[in-house]
């Protein structure tokens, strides 16, 4: 009975703090960490047999955990979020049309197509709306259609140059980027610290990533992934969450920003130098993925009785 009480406190707390309408404009709540979430993902943590950073917030409420949040991580398909928004601020600036048509160029090579690759059986001339290829690079995380866009902004040094004006420290493109052949060789097409990926999706939430319309047709795009077996697999498929993962053989990682019951968290978990470098699914960073995604839930949504199907 006790234990059901401090579950409805806790709920009763997280649902009250939540900002109204007319709060929205309201700076953040200061961070502040929580412990018992804290233990539990150690727990979960302990033992993995690779490297392993975290960074939760809740954002009504400033909860947080953070476990090696700060150190660089690779970001494999998670570099796609600061493309976007490149892609998205040079669209408000007039430099780029979403509704163009683009011709796929005959230069656009990668050493291989993945079965989701649309983009990849295209020839040389073919044209597809910018916005498509924005929607492919996001939902399927399609790679060619995404070395297409970070061609079509500039390349890597204008995505970097957007990073570093934001106050993005750490995230940088790699891949196809002159002078960043050393960073490549290390983290591969790109790399980030769980808290900045995990602030990046917080500023499209909140309106802030280029203008508050761009922001939310980025938002609506993250909502739509095809990649739902991690993470994503152990939210309530009423729940909507954006979301974008990043698979390479040493290296599991995902970010997701969950419209909850008891408010909106951000959660981003980033793995590397993992012993597991296979692609079956019962991956030890899929494992993990899996669980510290369920954790995160059921700790800012206690009365929820919903569970994963078998």
């Amino acid at each position: 009975m006790m234990i059901r009480i401090a579950r409805l406190s806790l709920m009763l707390a997280l649902v009250l703090a939540a900002p109204s309408r007319a709060q929205q404009g309201a700076p953040p709540p200061p961070e502040r960490t929580d412990a018992a979430l804290t233990a539990r993902l150690d727990s979960l943590v302990r033992g993995f047999r690779g490297h392993v950073g975290i960074y939760v917030r809740h954002l009504p409420t400033g909860a947080t955990v953070a476990i090696d949040a700060d150190t660089v991580f690779p970001t494999a398909s998670m570099i796609k979020v600061p493309i976007l928004l490149t892609l998205y601020d040079q669209v408000q600036q007039g430099r780029l049309s979403l509704d163009a048509r683009v011709p796929y160029p005959d230069t656009l090579t990668y050493r291989y197509t993945e079965a989701t690759d649309v983009v990849g059986y295209m020839a040389a001339g073919d044209t597809l709306p910018l916005r498509e290829l924005a929607f492919l690079m996001l939902t399927i995380s399609d790679n060619h259609a995404s070395l297409w866009i970070q061609a079509l902004v500039g390349g890597g040094a204008a995505v970097n140059e957007w990073l570093d004006e934001h106050g993005f420290r750490h995230t940088r493109v790699n891949s196809r980027t002159p002078g960043r052949e050393q960073a490549r060789s290390v983290y591969g097409w790109g790399q980030t610290t769980p808290r900045e990926i995990a602030e990046a999706l917080v500023m499209i939430r909140e309106g802030r990533a280029v203008s508050p319309r761009a922001s939310e047709e980025m938002y609506r795009m993250l909502t739509r992934s095809y990649w739902d077996q991690e993470a994503l697999s152990q939210i309530p498929p009423t729940i909507q969450a954006a979301s974008k993962q990043g698979f390479v053989d040493r290296s599991r990682s995902e970010v997701l920003l969950v419209n909850a019951p008891t408010g909106d968290y951000v959660l981003a978990i980033i793995t590397k130098n993992q012993v597991d470098t296979g692609y079956q699914p019962g991956n030890e960073g899929s494992r993990l993925l899996q669980a510290v995604s369920r954790a995160v839930y059921e700790h800012f949504n206690p009365e929820d009785t919903w569970r994963p199907a078998r």
